[in-house]
């Protein structure tokens, strides 16, 4: 199982969509997020046809923070210049983990 962590802090369990079926599933069919998402080579993400919102995490390749947003269903995010990877969390969760811009972000485990 992999680890979501900052600062030494893990913040979730985290789901590491690391093959195409994973990639174009995310989240979808989903009536809840336990932890977290990593969506690698990704600039920008959609919550079509998702049951609830999430929060989305635009991060550099190095998985440093470039902007946190907050996704109703049913919406989506204009690719990042810098983007390469995002991370997907429940709504708030961001909030609650402490995590914003310029937060560097790491994956243990897994």
């Amino acid at each position: 199982m992999a680890w979501l962590v900052s600062d030494d802090r893990v913040l979730a369990t985290l789901e590491v969509a690391d093959t195409a079926w994973r990639r174009g599933r995310g989240l979808l069919g989903r009536d809840r997020c336990d932890g977290a998402m990593l969506f690698p080579a990704t600039r920008s993400v959609h919550t079509l046809g998702m049951r609830f919102p999430i929060d989305v995490a635009i991060c550099t390749e190095d998985l440093e923070v470039i902007e946190v947003l907050t996704l109703s269903p049913n919406r989506l995010t204009l690719p990042r210049l810098r983007g390469r990877m995002v991370v997907e969390a429940p709504a708030g969760a961001f909030t609650r983990w402490g995590v914003g811009p310029g937060d560097c972000l790491e994956v243990r485990g897994g």
